[in-house]
């Protein structure tokens, strides 16, 4: 997810820094981004200069003394402490009016900005996967989010192509929230024993872009069962939104999907 971002940010003209402690999920987002802009320019959407300067607008860094920005937007594990920790860390190096945009799909962003310094920076950027081709932004306003904030963001996500939804931050925002009987359903179809690829064959045919087992492994099942736990948590733990204990061993064996090599299907 990262790795769209900042090539969407870079495409629509945005001098970028894409960092990772790991250098060798650098070299691989390095990789990822210059195919996906080759194959725009094999598609003629863009021609070879325009890959160039993309190109050229983009910096791939492993230290975060050298995280020097006006927004940043994170994609990092779904876990409120590390994602707090991250802005505070950014915080030291940088002045006092960057903005910090988490891309979670579900936690509280309220929460988060509770644990950062001067938090009426904090805001939530929920891209969809993949971030390069998924036109929806959800806008998350926080109780602590200023109007400058909000607004900075509202233009960044226009500027880079994107049509921002504006929401409250609340449990599962606005898709996650509407999304999340399409798994659960097509779950406890399987457990009661239908294929998965009849369900996902069905929903395709009845016009879903892409059924929800394939939609799960793009995702990834780590993330959408996270999705999953924590809004059922956060609504009072209703028996519509139970999570399912298939999606829970798949994680635990680390079936996560496309970036893991194996899902509901193999890759």
């Amino acid at each position: 997810m990262g790795t769209g971002i900042a090539q969407v940010a870079a495409q629509s003209g945005c001098y970028t820094l894409l960092y990772d402690v790991n250098t060798s999920m650098l070299e691989k987002a390095r990789a990822a981004i210059d195919k996906s802009l080759q194959l725009q320019v094999d598609k003629n959407k863009i021609d070879p200069a325009d890959k160039t300067a993309i190109l050229g607008r983009l910096r791939f860094i492993a230290d975060s003394n050298d995280c020097l920005a006006e927004i940043f937007i994170e994609a990092i594990v779904e876990k409120i402490e590390a994602k707090a920790a991250l802005f505070n860390q950014l915080n030291e190096v940088n002045h006092s009016e960057v903005i910090f945009a988490t891309n979670t799909s579900s936690l509280s962003v309220t929460t988060i900005a509770d644990k950062v310094i001067n938090p009426q920076r904090v805001v939530g950027m929920h891209f969809f996967n993949p971030a390069p081709a998924m036109k929806l932004v959800e806008v998350v306003q926080a109780n602590q989010t200023s109007e400058e904030t909000l607004q900075a963001v509202l233009s960044l996500a226009r500027q880079m192509g994107k049509i921002p939804v504006l929401c409250k931050d609340s449990p599962g925002f606005i898709v996650n929230r509407v999304a999340r009987p399409y798994y659960l359903e097509a779950l406890r179809l399987l457990e009661a024993g239908v294929a998965v690829e009849t369900i996902d064959q069905l929903m395709e045919a009845s016009g879903f872009k892409m059924g929800p087992f394939r939609l799960m492994d793009l995702i990834g099942n780590d993330i959408n069962y996270a999705v999953s736990t924590s809004l059922y948590a956060a609504l009072g733990k209703p028996d519509r939104l139970k999570p399912s204990s298939i999606q829970k061993e798949k994680v635990e064996k680390g079936e996560l999907g496309r970036k893991s090599g194996k899902g509901y299907y193999n890759y």
